[in-house]
């Protein structure tokens, strides 16, 4: 089996692109064409200058605040394969974890704020002991995605 969140991350981006055009467009016909008169429904020109900015700042970090990442997965052939990076304004670092089935130990859940950050662990065992990897973020997954990651990996933790 082989996923990705892509749509998941496209629309993120596509979301943050179109909230950066509202709030460039508002400040230019607010400051410098001066096409909007105010006041505006009550509301003069630094108040809706710093409730646009503080949704543009909400839509903007709530995505690094979840730790949302690009997620690839992969069982498909010997190895289990992930292949992730951070999906912020700035992406991250692209990093790949490959470990054989054979070798898989198990992985490890955790949540935070709520159950909106969750990240999986996983452990490969090796002569010397269980090696454990950094956490994938898999808070940008959606139920069906983390349903079907979960079911797979149970398959191959269990053949020990």
């Amino acid at each position: 089996m082989t996923f990705d969140n892509s749509r998941t991350i496209t629309s993120f981006r596509i979301k943050l692109f179109g909230a950066t055009i509202v709030f460039l467009a508002y400040i230019a016909m607010a400051y410098v064409i001066k096409m909007i008169k105010f006041p505006l429904l009550g509301l003069n020109d630094t108040v809706w200058t710093v409730i646009l900015a503080g949704i543009y700042l909400f839509i903007t970090i709530l995505p690094l605040a979840l730790n949302y990442q690009f997620v690839f997965f992969s069982d498909d052939t010997e190895k289990i394969v992930f292949r992730y990076f951070n999906a912020g304004i700035v992406g991250g670092r692209k990093n790949s974890l490959e470990i054989d089935k054979r070798t898989f130990s198990g992985y490890k859940i955790e949540s935070r704020l709520f159950g909106l950050v969750q990240s999986i662990t996983l452990f490969q065992k090796f002569r010397e002991g269980v090696a454990k990897y950094p956490p994938v973020y898999i808070s940008a997954l959606s139920k069906a995605e983390r349903s079907k990651l979960i079911k797979a990996l149970n398959l191959y933790a269990s053949q020990e």
